[in-house]
C-alpha cells in the first residue's frame, strides 16, 4: 500500500492512497481462511470446502469489504502515524472509476488539519466575580409576589356590582329545553369571573352582578363537550349570588409561609434567601465566564479550519435570521448568507471551541453518564407526555448526545479554570449585576 501527499498548505491536507490487487486478494483470501472452517456446502463435509470453490461463491462479495477494510486501515495508519487530527471527516473518492478486478485501487484522502493549540498559563488568569447577598428589601419583593399568587378573596360592600377577577359564591340550577340535568346544578359555588373554568360565555354573564341578585345566564353547550347529550345544546342557568369578593393579596404570615411547603413565616423567608442567592450566583457566573472567554480569546492565536468557521458562521447566520423572522418557523426560505460579523463571531467561537476541547482533553474532563441522563431528562420535561420517546430519540441519535454534551463538557471545562485562575470577589448590588447581565445579551 503506498500513501504519497499531494497537498500540504495550512491546515489543507490530501493524500494519495494505492490499495495493490495483490493486497486486495491478500485480504480475500484471509476472510475466507477465517470463514472456511464453519462453511457448510453440499457435497462436503463442514470446513472442508476447497479455497477455490469458496473463492469463486463468495469471494467478489468480499472483495468490496476487503477494499474498504484496506482504506480504513490506511487512514487509521496516516492519522496514527502523521498525528493530525481531522477538523471534518475527511473526503475520501475513488479516482479510478474504472476500476475492475484485478486492478490496483487508486483512492484520494482530504481534510483540513485540526491545529497545534498553543499553552495557556491557566494560573496567570485574573477573574472578578461579582457577589450579591440577599437583602431584606428582595426577600420581601419576593414575599410579596408570592402573596399575590396566593390571592384570597374579600367580600365587597352589599350592592357592589361584581366585576372581572372577582369571585361570586352562587347556587345554580342548569336547564336544557326546561328540564334540569345531572351535573347542572350546585350550592355555594365559589366562581372566579375570568377563570375561564365554565363553558365559554358563561363567566362574562355574570359580570355586573350584586349580592341577591338573580341572574339567567344563557349558554351554548359546545359541539365538541365531552358530555354527548348536551354537546351543542342550548342551557339556561338561573345563578342566585350569595357573596361578591374581590381579589386581595394573601397575607404574609405563617400560613402563607405553610402553603408554600414551609415550617413558618422566618423558614419561608430563608428558603427565599437561598433562592434568591443561588440565582444571583448564576447570574454572576454566567458574568465570569464571559470575562474568562474574554481573556482566553486575547491569548491565544492559531490558525483556524475554514470549513469550520464557514459552518459555524453559516450557523449564527441562520440562528439570527429566524430569531428575525419568527413567523417562519421551518427552512423554507431564501438562501442565507453569512455577513463579515456572522464570521468574526464564527472565528470567536471556533477558536474558544478548540480551545476548551484542548484544555478539557488534557485535564481528562469527562461528561459522566449520570450528568448526561440529567441533561436528557430536563430537555424531556419541554415535551409533556413524550418524555419517554424523547429519551429514545436521543439514545439512538448520536448527533443530538453530541449537542446535549457539548455546553455540559463546556461548563465542566470552565469551572476547571475557574479553580486554577486567580479570583477575586466583589460584593455588589443586584442591580449592578442585573446590568452586567444585560451587557451579555446585547453584544
Amino acid at each position: 500500500m503506498q500513501v504519497t501527499e499531494t497537498l500540504n498548505e495550512g491546515l489543507k491536507r490530501g493524500y494519495a492512497i494505492v490499495v495493490t490487487a495483490d493486497e486486495l486478494d491478500a485480504k480475500v483470501n484471509e476472510k475466507l481462511a477465517e470463514a472456511q472452517p464453519e462453511v457448510e456446502m453440499k457435497g462436503f463435509r463442514k470446513g472442508k470446502v476447497p479455497m477455490a470453490l469458496l473463492k469463486k461463491q463468495f469471494g467478489q462479495r468480499l472483495l468490496g469489504e476487503a477494499m474498504q477494510e484496506s482504506i480504513d486501515g490506511a487512514m487509521t495508519k496516516h492519522f496514527e502515524d502523521s498525528g493530525d487530527r481531522p477538523a471534518l471527516q475527511p473526503e475520501v473518492k475513488m479516482t479510478n472509476e474504472d476500476w475492475k478486478e484485478g486492478d490496483d485501487v487508486h483512492v484520494e484522502m482530504s481534510y483540513e488539519a485540526l491545529p497545534e493549540i498553543p499553552e495557556v498559563d491557566l494560573k496567570s488568569i485574573s477573574l472578578e466575580k461579582m457577589v450579591v447577598k440577599a437583602d431584606d428589601a428582595a426577600v420581601e419583593e419576593a414575599l410579596g409576589n408570592l402573596a399575590e399568587t396566593a390571592q384570597d378573596f374579600k367580600s365587597r360592600k352589599k350592592g357592589v356590582k361584581s366585576k372581572d377577577g372577582d369571585q361570586v359564591v352562587m347556587d345554580f340550577v342548569g336547564k336544557v329545553d326546561g328540564e334540569a340535568f345531572e351535573g347542572g346544578s350546585a350550592e355555594d359555588y365559589p366562581l372566579v369571573l375570568g377563570s375561564n373554568s365554565f363553558i365559554p360565555g358563561f363567566e362574562e354573564q355574570l359580570v355586573g352582578v350584586a349580592v341577591e341578585e338573580e341572574k339567567e345566564v344563557k349558554v351554548t353547550f359546545p359541539e365538541e363537550y365531552q358530555a354527548e347529550h348536551l354537546a351543542g345544546k342550548e342551557a339556561v342557568f338561573t345563578c342566585t349570588i350569595k357573596e361578591v369578593k374581590k381579589p386581595v393579596a394573601a397575607e404574609i404570615d405563617d400560613e402563607l409561609a405553610k402553603k408554600f411547603g414551609a415550617e413558618d413565616l422566618d423558614a419561608l423567608k430563608g428558603q427565599i434567601s437561598e433562592r434568591l442567592e443561588a440565582e444571583y450566583a448564576g447570574a454572576s457566573r454566567a458574568v465570569m465566564k464571559r470575562g474568562l472567554l474574554d481573556v482566553l480569546d486575547g491569548k491565544v492565536s492559531f490558525e483556524l479550519p475554514p470549513s469550520l468557521v464557514d459552518a459555524e458562521a453559516g450557523q449564527i447566520a441562520h440562528q439570527l435570521w429566524h430569531e428575525e423572522n419568527p413567523e417562519v418557523q421551518g427552512h423554507d426560505h431564501p438562501e442565507i448568507e453569512a455577513t463579515d460579523e456572522h464570521k468574526k463571531l464564527a472565528e470567536r467561537r471556533v477558536r474558544l471551541g478548540l480551545l476548551l476541547a484542548e484544555l478539557g482533553q488534557k485535564a481528562e474532563v469527562e461528561v459522566s453518564d449520570a450528568e448526561m441522563s440529567q441533561a436528557i431528562m430536563s430537555q424531556a420535561r419541554q415535551y409533556p407526555g413524550q418524555e419517554r420517546q424523547f429519551f429514545e430519540f436521543v439514545q439512538q441519535n448520536a448527533q443530538m448526545q453530541q449537542q446535549l454534551r457539548a455546553p455540559l463538557f463546556e461548563d465542566k471545562v470552565v469551572d476547571y479554570i475557574f479553580e486554577l485562575a486567580e479570583v477575586s470577589e466583589k460584593e455588589v448590588s443586584k442591580d449592578d449585576l442585573q446590568k452586567a447581565v444585560e451587557a451579555l445579551e446585547d453584544e
